[in-house]
């Protein structure tokens, strides 16, 4: 039952009960191990000591949105969907469910190591390398799909749901991993080498909170650091980044780790030519306090000791920490209860439509929806039998996925399925597609993109797209052509958009009946849109980004400035709002009450004909500061309201609400002042209701 405990008990004759990380019985079982040895224990692909009786691990694991690369798993919606839901409990409970996959994982892959010594342990282990916190501030980077969006608030509250669904409450499940840090949301053309310059109140106010967080409220296990440079250092040899502010001001006690050969990054050919050599990159990255590496630069770190540029002291320090966990890590699998017929379970599949359907946000309608099932109803576009679309990235393989033509297929028995459309080269035989379409006056469009085409630095060579990024947010020309003619030829559109970033939809938004972004959804995504199309769930899913009109609103996006970036700097109107999303219901918010100083009061009035959920968004400005936020999310809460009913809904008002940048601290802190609260359904101004406060 503790496997690796009881082979280092018999070989290295050394006790484990009560261990601590700087137990002197572990400092003795480190001490017995060789340089070599050690350095070997600091990769992520950590070979079998056998005469201590160490076991061989391997520490990289996936677990974006469901435990991925190792077969058959429950796959959930990519996250910035999840983020979309504004529901932090039901992201907790999906990230539990995770958990309990993961470990019946790698109880499956001991088995099989078992069997067979030759079976790999890669993607089987029990550390999880996510979640992905970065800050999605501009939508042409190819990986904000991994991430919760483009504000800090909902990142930190989002990303601390995740690392205790996988953690669990005390820790006793997997590890979790606050990734990429710091200051890292693109170009992915450019990571290995690009340099991010930020004013110090850009990175405390806007890339570091949800890190923070993370380390302070969740304890998250492991942080990652990221691929670029950061005030012409690599992130993972900046004592400021994690010496500084990571260990010092945060205390943070976990582990330290690198992103997948950022290390070699310090000093291969055209990267951030930081080192000349893996030695030096070695002994720069441990002395910041790395203790893992992710990649193939660590044999360097006996070449540093034996040249006298790193102190094998060092070293340690860093395996105590790495045995010990691996020690937790495996007693927490042996004692969690659950059973080998979670994995893929009944419970878990209702769960990922759970989120699915809450990640749907309507962004238009004009009162087609929700369709009858018995009218005339075609269906049309790229993404309307795509299944691997739907699992978006960092993926397992889920036993069955639901796509959009299976869910309407099983409710409307005559709809009518045209593929028609290529997803972003090639053309349309418009004549071909309105003949075939003749006698349908509703079309249900599944458009967007893919992750085949937005991701992490991929090739791939399509017009509109560069390295996994975007070069223009549009939607791709053969799709909006095609669009524009169906509507030209008399067809109500209800476009539905898959895509993992906000998509320019300013012409569709004119033409087109309704609008529903569907993100990359997961394996019950087809039947959440479904469900949502046909009424069957009322949507409530908000977005937690801002979609642009057109690229012409995106500052350079190289440039990490905050100025202009997202709709905490962003002063001109965009298409559809942070926070924005409709419903079949109808909310009306009445102004806010503010209680004692300590929270916030607001009635929530659903003067429609359908029960309904809302969100309701807490947003602050602080008066006089000409170069903060213009409002910046800082509390939400959903609330389920009845038809002709009305909620009281309160929103807490802490220190932590009023956070603002000081430049006496340097740092951003609870602040005194003058602040507008607004509340309301949205980020927009005609959306909220505003009082100024003084406190």
């Amino acid at each position: 039952m503790k496997r690796l405990i009881i082979s280092l008990i018999a070989l290295a004759a050394i006790s484990f009960n009560a261990l601590a990380v700087d137990d002197e019985q572990v400092r003795l079982l480190v001490s017995k191990l060789t340089l070599e040895e050690k350095a070997a224990l600091m990769k992520f692909d950590s070979p079998a000591i056998p005469r201590l009786g160490i076991p061989e691990y391997n520490w990289w694991n996936e677990a974006l949105h469901g435990v991925a690369r190792n077969g058959y798993a429950t796959m959930f919606p990519m996250p910035i969907g999840m983020a979309a839901s504004f529901d932090e409990k039901l992201l907790q409970e999906v990230f539990s469910a995770v958990s309990d996959e993961a470990i019946v994982k790698y109880r499956q892959g001991l088995k099989e190591k078992a069997g067979n010594p030759e079976v790999s342990l890669w993607y089987k282990g029990l550390s999880f390398w996510t979640p992905n916190i970065n800050i999605f501030r501009d939508p042409r980077w190819g990986r904000g799909m991994e991430t919760y969006g483009e504000d800090p608030y909902l990142t930190a509250v989002m990303g601390c749901a995740v690392v205790r669904g996988l953690q669990g409450e005390n820790g006793e499940k997997v590890h979790a991993c606050a990734k990429h840090y710091a200051v890292h949301s693109g170009p992915e053309y450019s990571r290995h080498h690009f340099n991010a310059e930020v004013s110090e109140r850009d990175l405390r106010e806007t890339y570091l909170p949800a890190f923070k967080d993370l380390v302070e409220k969740a304890d998250v296990q492991e942080v990652m650091f990221a691929y670029n440079s950061f005030r012409g250092e690599p992130c993972g040899a900046s004592k400021y980044l994690l010496q500084v502010i990571l260990r010092g001001e945060w205390g943070y006690k976990g582990i330290i780790l690198s992103d997948c050969g950022a290390v070699q990054d310090f000093y291969n050919e055209g990267c951030h030519g930081y080192c000349a050599n893996r030695a030096e990159a070695s002994a720069a990255t441990v002395k910041v306090g790395t203790q893992l590496e992710c990649g193939w630069a660590f044999p360097g770190i006996v070449e540093a000791v034996h040249a006298g540029i790193l102190d094998e002291k060092l070293l340690d320090a860093a395996v105590e920490k790495l045995l010990y966990e691996r020690m937790r890590l495996e007693e927490n699998a042996a004692a969690c209860p659950v059973e080998e017929d979670a994995l893929c379970c009944e419970a878990y599949r209702e769960l990922s439509l759970k989120m699915a359907r809450e990640s749907m946000v309507l962004l238009k309608n004009e009162g087609i929806l929700p369709l009858k099932a018995e009218g005339k109803i075609a269906l049309t576009g790229p993404n309307a039998a795509d299944e691997v679309m739907m699992w978006g990235n960092y993926n397992g393989t889920p036993h069955h996925t639901v796509t959009l033509l299976e869910a309407m297929q099983a409710r409307i028995p005559d709809l009518k399925y045209v593929a028609g459309c290529p997803l972003a080269t090639g053309e349309v035989d418009m004549a071909t597609l309105l003949a075939e379409l003749e006698g349908y006056d509703t079309v249900i469009f599944a458009g967007g993109i893919s992750p085949s085409l937005e991701g992490e630095e991929m090739p791939v060579e399509v017009p509109g797209f560069l390295g996994g990024d975007r070069t223009t947010i549009e939607l791709p020309a053969v799709q909006r052509d095609a669009v524009a003619a169906l509507v030209q030829a008399g067809k109500k559109v209800i476009f539905v958009n898959f895509s993992g970033s906000a998509i320019a939809l300013e012409p569709e938004s004119r033409i087109c009946s309704a609008i529903l972004q569907a993100w990359y959804p997961g394996q019950e995504g087809g039947t959440a849109v479904a469900d949502v199309l046909l009424g069957d769930f009322n949507p409530c899913g908000k977005l937690p980004v801002t979609f642009y009109r057109s690229a012409e609103q995106l500052p350079d996006y190289e440039n990490y400035d905050m100025v202009g970036h997202t709709y905490r700097f962003m002063k001109e109107a965009p298409l559809y709002p942070f926070g924005y999303g409709l419903s079949y219901a109808s909310f009306k918010i009445s102004k806010p009450r503010v209680r004692w100083g300590k929270k916030v009061v607001v009635r929530v009035k659903n003067t429609g004909d359908r029960d309904g959920e809302e969100v309701v968004q807490l947003y602050v400005r602080k008066e006089g500061d000409e170069g903060g936020p213009v409002k910046t999310l800082r509390g939400f809460k959903r609330v389920r309201v009845p038809a002709h009913r009305s909620r009281r809904v309160v929103i807490p008002l802490t220190p932590e609400t009023f956070n603002w940048w000081s430049e006496e601290a340097h740092d951003v802190v609870p602040s005194k002042g003058k602040f507008t609260i607004m509340v309301g359904t949205s980020s927009a101004d005609s959306d909220l209701h505003s009082k100024r406060i003084s406190r």
